[in-house]
């Protein structure tokens, strides 16, 4: 393969441009401010963009049923996000391949299969509730789904094909920059502002914890930290070839990310909470079109509105950050399908026509009378809950193996961390997927019963695993400048006991979690 000529290889954000060959360290504040305005974008899109459609939907149900009362959840998102998201932001900078195709080196190529073609099946799903969110929220200015919809398909394609990493991350920029559309309805619905900050700091449950808040709660966390986040930011990172010489500032980008994403959410449930949840019980959440319909009629049209545009703008982003991870994972099985944003239509029909596909298809479906909303909203729930521990447990597996990470592999403290959170993930998700596969379970029983079993399981195996996992090994020279050799010329990760067990707990969890989806699915379709 002929070598790439130096603009192409450049860095060439929104904001600015890095050089292919520049290494010089910056010093001074306008120096640093440039080269992070050049970098940042993915971190900031992958955030932004998982407050979609069902993201905005959550928030609402929270401030419309519970009031202030489950803000407290938002701030403790924040390290989770910083932590999952930087691990992968590490891998795409250091091995510079995307997710799927790393997970299939180093995992194993079952491993890889089994990723992608999940992650493939959730996101198109998800993209389904994305157009939803836009039809919902076109609906309350009179626009039927027909238009909305096929216009929303078109639009996204021309952002994304425009063959110009640059051109696609500005358009993306402007869709991050609408969300201050949320000012102007916590403005309309006269947020109280010391009750939002009660409500950060301070737990509680309006109703008292029951089934019903728990869910809620668990939902919240797991709209803010999905799976497809972890494919996108990689291999998105990849596509705009950010090295480990400017890996520090793509982590500041992430932390922007995570607290406005945190941010967002906050208002958005302080605008519902604030607007109209003293006309309802803990159960007067039907949908967002809805929620948009009750602060028109509370607060004034203007409030309703700017919800439905926020609502669409969400809906949006989701769509084209979601569908574009897609061709990612697809992209790393498959060198046919493998193009980033850089390339020309002409040129990459296979990683484009995928991109276009997906949205035509889930468009379509959305479109169909009568079609089975309910089921696609039970699907994505359950998915999601049943891959986020798997994918998880993987990334920390990736960001611990020292033959592909050398010096930028995890550090000690991190892996600390990275377990806790690992472990809470685990037992939300498990409790999500459980409660909706069986809606008559005891949830705080379970929640219970789960944290009591993964708690005493982390506090034994965690310090034995840390002990076991050997000093560091030392390096010479400026790490900035160390890049993953060739894949192809590593040796497998050393097949310890532990991987072992847990990769073939992983295995079991998702083949019994994922006939279980199967099973429910299948009757709430026939019933």
């Amino acid at each position: 393969m002929a070598a790439q000529p130096e603009h192409e290889q450049s860095i060439r954000g929104a904001f600015g441009t890095i050089s292919a060959h520049d290494s010089q360290t910056r010093r001074g504040w306008r120096a640093r401010v440039l080269t992070l305005l050049a970098i940042i974008g993915p971190g900031l899109i992958v955030m932004v963009g998982d407050n979609d459609a069902g993201g905005v939907s959550t928030y609402a149900q929270a401030g419309q049923n519970f009031g202030y009362t489950l803000l407290w959840t938002l701030p403790l998102l924040i390290p989770v996000l910083i932590v999952n998201q930087e691990m992968v932001a590490r891998l795409g900078a250091v091995t510079g391949v995307g997710h799927g195709r790393l997970i299939r080196e180093r995992i194993g190529r079952t491993w890889g299969l089994i990723s992608v073609g999940s992650i493939l099946l959730l996101n198109f799903l998800i993209i389904m509730t994305e157009f939803i969110g836009i039809s919902l929220s076109m609906r309350y200015f009179g626009v039927p789904p027909v238009v909305s919809v096929p216009v929303a398909i078109v639009t996204l394609f021309l952002v994304t094909s425009t063959g110009s990493f640059r051109r696609w991350e500005r358009f993306m920029m402007i869709f991050v920059a609408t969300n201050v559309l949320v000012i102007p309805l916590v403005l309309h619905t006269h947020v109280a502002a010391g009750s939002l900050a009660t409500g950060l700091v301070i737990p509680a449950v309006r109703g008292g914890i029951n089934s019903a808040s728990v869910l809620l709660i668990i939902s919240i966390i797991g709209t803010t930290v999905a799976p497809w986040q972890l494919f996108f930011q990689e291999s998105n990172i990849v596509d705009k070839r950010i090295s480990p010489r400017w890996l520090n500032y793509e982590r500041v980008d992430t932390i922007i990310g995570s607290f406005i994403v945190v941010a967002v959410a906050a208002l958005l449930i302080g605008a519902t909470a604030a607007g109209i949840s003293r006309f309802g019980g803990t159960n007067a959440f039907t949908n967002s079109l809805d929620v948009a319909r009750l602060l028109g009629r509370h607060v004034g049209r203007a409030a309703g509105a700017f919800f439905a545009l926020i609502l669409l703008n969400a809906s949006v982003v989701g769509a084209a950050t979601v569908t574009l991870a897609s061709s990612y994972a697809l992209g790393d099985l498959s060198p046919r399908f493998s193009q980033g944003l850089d390339t020309p239509l002409r040129e990459a029909k296979g990683f484009y026509g995928v991109f276009a596909a997906l949205l035509v298809a889930a468009g379509a479906v959305t479109l169909v009378p009568h079609a089975p909303l309910g089921v696609i909203t039970l699907a994505v729930q359950a998915l999601g809950g049943l891959m986020l521990p798997s994918t998880s447990i993987i990334v920390l597996l990736l960001a611990n193996d020292r033959e592909a990470l050398g010096p930028w592999a995890n550090p000690r403290w991190l892996n600390a961390i990275a377990v806790v959170i690992v472990a809470v993930l685990v037992v939300l998700s498990t409790v999500l997927m459980v409660s909706t596969l069986f809606p008559h379970v005891n949830v705080v029983a379970l929640l219970v019963v789960l944290s009591s079993v993964v708690g005493v399981g982390v506090l034994v195996g965690l310090p034995i695993g840390l002990r076991r996992a050997g000093p560091r090994q030392p390096f010479e020279g400026d790490r900035r400048d160390w890049r993953t050799p060739r894949l192809a010329l590593l040796a497998p990760p050393a097949p310890t006991r532990a991987r072992r067990w847990l990769l073939r707990a992983n295995a079991t969890y998702l083949a019994v979690a994922g006939l279980l989806l199967i099973v429910r699915i299948v009757q709430v379709a026939t019933s």
